[in-house]
């Protein structure tokens, strides 16, 4: 696989194709599995990381719903194309500032990723566009079945997956979904509606996860406990959450739209504007402008430009991503520029 190949390519979970996608961006389950008969990556020496990443490639060749995928060993990649695979949300940034005996397995579509040797042997992940739990998991469940197959997982009857991290034993399932929520951000509730997500046992991140800040209103929430309750407990809690929360973000743009539509039409255009015409901006103003467009583009305020492209701008406009563009690194200031002509091209396509 040539990574240059997916800038032509939309990441599914930028498709904008999916149940509520004005709100929920993408939906996700990842797995940590780690083998019954090797030690946890942080205490495997280099030999036994190098021989457990040789028995997961040769399990994972003989897994059909992996037949096309294409499995990259970290150490033969660049800082560019690491952090590419991060901006596209297909590995962790943990997984790619600590390389040795890692790899990161990828298909065609994007919508199977597997990071190799991060904090567990295998974190497989399976990523859909839009509110759409329960299709990653049946995607994910049978992956996982069919890797069972191959390889032995640590399990306990009393304490489920064995995981490096204590917290993640027991399914060793996360579901997350990352919702756009400018409105609540805007009304100054989502303080409210974030403390409300913590008591629940539910945890927010930013756009890129663990680590990072929610910007350009963009929030990842997933649960915290996976020991205990079954899979399809846990899906059916985080979508009982996220029901709420859409209804709250809805509910938000209407008084929004209803009682102040100037101002919120002024904010949405004078952002546009700035997106048409400038010739040098940097990351967070990109994302915190896209985000009032995309609410324009929502609410019917904005006509003439689809969510799709804006969500695509999301992605292109990412330090890697511009630099893969470009075939060369680029400085600081070079990619504020390149930023701006890639958005003013798109914007002011007609």
């Amino acid at each position: 696989m040539d990574l240059k190949d997916l800038l032509n390519h939309t990441s599914e979970w930028l498709k904008g194709s999916g149940p509520h996608s004005d709100i929920v961006i993408s939906s996700r389950i990842r797995l940590a599995r780690n083998l019954s008969d090797a030690s946890f990556p942080h205490w495997a020496g280099k030999k036994q990381g190098e021989d457990t990443l040789g028995r997961i490639r040769e399990g994972f060749s003989r897994v059909d719903y992996l037949k096309k995928t294409a499995f990259l060993k970290l150490t033969n990649m660049d800082s560019i194309d690491k952090q590419f695979l991060v901006e596209r949300h297909l590995m962790s940034l943990d997984h790619a500032q600590k390389t040795n005996s890692k790899a990161v397995v990828i298909d065609n579509e994007e919508v199977i990723s597997i990071m190799v040797n991060e904090e567990d042997h295998i974190r497989m992940q399976v990523m859909q566009s839009g509110f759409n739990l329960y299709e990653a998991w049946n995607i994910i469940n049978k992956i996982d079945d069919a890797i069972a197959k191959e390889l032995s997982f640590g399990y306990m009857p009393d304490w489920g997956y064995l995981t490096a991290c204590p917290t993640n034993a027991g399914t060793g399932m996360r579901g997350s979904v990352m919702l756009h929520l400018p409105a609540l951000v805007m009304s100054r509730a989502i303080d409210r509606v974030l403390a409300a997500i913590a008591k629940l046992s539910f945890t927010t991140r930013g756009l890129y996860g663990e680590g990072t800040q929610a910007t350009g209103n963009f929030f990842q929430i997933s649960n915290q406990i996976s020991l205990g309750p079954s899979e399809d407990e846990i899906i059916e809690s985080i979508n009982g959450l996220i029901r709420q929360i859409i209804e709250q973000e809805n509910q938000a743009r209407d008084v929004l739209f209803s009682k102040k539509s100037p101002l919120l039409e002024d904010r949405i255009n004078r952002s546009l504007g700035v997106l048409k015409s400038a010739r040098i901006i940097n990351s967070q103003e990109t994302t915190e402008l896209l985000s009032m467009v995309r609410l324009g583009c929502d609410l019917g305020m904005v006509k003439d430009i689809d969510q799709r492209r804006i969500n695509e701008l999301f992605i292109i406009t990412q330090p890697a991503h511009l630099q893969k563009i470009e075939g060369k690194k680029l400085s600081s200031e070079e990619r504020d520029i390149k930023r701006a002509q890639i958005i003013r091209d798109k914007l002011n396509i007609q």
